[in-house]
C-alpha cells in the first residue's frame, strides 16, 4: 500500500499546471503514463522526440507538384505519389473507392480525342475539386493545382504523367 502512494503523483500548485495547457499537450487528470508521462498520442501530434512540441502534425498545405519536373524525371513523380499518399493517410479516410473513381475519370481523359482531351481534363478537375469538398479530401488539393498546370499547358505528355502520378498514388494508397 505504501508503494502505491509513493507512485501516485503529488500535487502540484496551480501555476505550474498551466504551463502544461499552454504548449498544447493534454494530460489526463492525475495519471502517469510508462516512460516518463507522455503516450503515443504525442508524439503523433509532433510532442514526442524530436517533434516541434504541441499541436498537430499535419503540415500546413500540400505540396506543390512542378509539371515541368514532373514530366522530366521519373523519381520526382514517384516522390510526389509517395507524398501524396502519405499526406492522405495523415488526414483523409476512407478513400480509395473515391480515388479508383477519379483514376479510371483520368484514364479515359488521357484515351479522348486529341481534340477533346482538353475539353476532357477540365470536366475532370471539376470533378476533381467536387470529390475533395464532397469528402473532405484536402489531401488532394496539390493534385488539383497540378490538373490546372496540365490542362493550361495542353500537352500529350503532361497529360499522360498526370495518369502516371495518379496510377502510382492509386498503388501506393492500396
Amino acid at each position: 500500500m505504501a508503494e502505491e502512494q509513493s507512485q501516485a503523483p503529488a500535487p502540484s500548485p496551480a501555476g505550474q499546471n498551466q504551463g502544461q495547457k499552454n504548449s498544447g499537450e493534454k494530460r489526463d487528470r492525475g495519471e502517469r503514463r510508462p516512460g516518463g508521462g507522455r503516450d503515443q498520442r504525442d508524439e503523433r501530434r509532433g510532442g514526442g522526440p524530436g517533434g516541434k512540441g504541441g499541436g498537430d502534425r499535419r503540415p500546413e498545405g500540400p505540396p506543390e507538384i512542378d509539371i515541368e519536373k514532373l514530366v522530366a524525371d521519373s523519381l520526382y513523380l514517384d516522390n510526389a505519389a509517395h507524398a501524396v499518399v502519405a499526406r492522405m493517410r495523415d488526414m483523409d479516410s476512407g478513400t480509395k473507392s473515391q480515388l479508383r473513381r477519379l483514376y479510371n475519370a483520368v484514364r479515359r481523359a488521357v484515351r479522348a480525342p486529341e481534340n477533346e482531351r482538353q475539353h476532357e481534363f477540365v470536366m475532370l478537375r471539376a470533378r476533381l475539386a467536387y470529390t475533395i469538398a464532397r469528402h473532405s479530401l484536402r489531401s488532394l488539393d496539390s493534385l488539383e493545382r497540378l490538373l490546372l498546370q496540365v490542362t493550361r499547358k495542353n500537352d500529350a505528355r503532361g497529360y499522360e504523367r498526370f495518369r502516371d502520378l495518379f496510377e502510382a498514388i492509386v498503388a501506393y494508397n492500396e
